[in-house]
């Protein structure tokens, strides 16, 4: 059975890169450094420009001209439940 690792690399004050490896095989590989703000993992408020029932996913504007992919499995169902002035402001 492979074993999952995370491996660091913070050898570069500027820079830190991160990788989970399962036995052999890359799973994820981030790069965060100084210059360059992170955001993955991060929360946004976001617009749905347009959902794909065939990938199960929607495409999501997050402002800052940047534009995102969401897939249907990865919302937790506590989240369908929006707060009204939410909604309003989304439709804005």
């Amino acid at each position: 059975m492979p074993t999952t690792r995370m491996l660091i690399d913070a050898s570069h004050p500027e820079e830190t890169r991160v990788v989970i490896a399962n036995g052999s095989r890359l799973e994820e590989f981030d790069v965060e450094s100084e210059s360059r703000k992170q955001l993955k993992g991060n929360i946004y408020l976001a617009k749905v420009t347009r959902v794909e029932p065939s990938l199960q996913a929607c495409f999501v504007d997050y402002g800052g001209n940047r534009h995102g992919f969401l897939a249907f499995s990865e919302i937790h169902p506590d989240y369908y439940q929006i707060p009204i002035a939410d909604r309003e402001a989304l439709v804005a």
